[in-house]
């Protein structure tokens, strides 16, 4: 079976999102263009760390360039998108893989999600083989959303992406863990009430 790759070059909108309530939320990522939607799911931590290595990646390009990317420092308030999910939101795979890269050339960041694959492998040697046949494999491998984006476009989605993932449920402020609305074990309290 060939690869299906969902190639936004580039995305009219390209955003992270989630659907459902704090602590039951499934988080995607949406690309859209033209009339077509394709929305990924993933783990509430690959959107935080695509986040943050994507503003690392961008303030690298920006450091090494000497200030002449296109890139700016921070989201410009005229590409902010603060919209929902394009509904439906259709789950076309679990990303399992990310990638980014910087196309110097045309100045784009590239972001690639790779379908979740589990792998039969009998050893730690055999599963990097694996993984890297995977990987380089163009034709056959996992699908994959590639979306190439500008710096303006980049910078806007890292900003909504750590704010949706930040308006979750507030850390217990004892021992950081979410704090549900029906209550709160907290493991640091120990069973133990202080008085009021």
């Amino acid at each position: 079976m060939s690869r299906q790759v969902f190639l936004y070059d580039p995305p009219e909108r390209f955003v992270a999102g989630t659907v459902g309530l704090p602590g039951r939320r499934t988080f995607f990522l949406q690309a859209s263009a033209g009339g077509r939607v394709t929305s990924v799911a993933l783990e509430k931590t690959q959107v935080a760390a695509l986040a943050e290595r994507m503003d690392e990646l961008l303030d690298e390009v920006v450091r090494r360039t000497g200030g002449n990317a296109p890139v700016p420092a921070v989201a410009p308030a005229d590409v902010a998108d603060t919209a929902p999910l394009d509904a439906p939101v259709e789950e076309e795979f679990r990303v399992g893989t990310m990638a980014l890269a910087w196309d110097g050339e045309d100045q784009r960041l590239i972001v690639e999600a790779q379908a979740l694959v589990e792998l039969d492998v009998d050893s730690e040697e055999d599963l990097v083989e694996a993984e890297e046949r995977l990987l380089q494999d163009e034709e056959n491998g996992p699908p994959m959303l590639r979306v190439r984006l500008t710096g303006a476009q980049a910078r806007a989605f890292a900003k909504r992406a750590l704010d949706v993932v930040n308006a979750g449920r507030p850390p217990c402020p004892l021992c950081s863990l979410p704090l549900d609305p029906e209550g709160h074990v907290c493991p640091r309290q120990n069973g133990y009430r202080r008085g009021a």
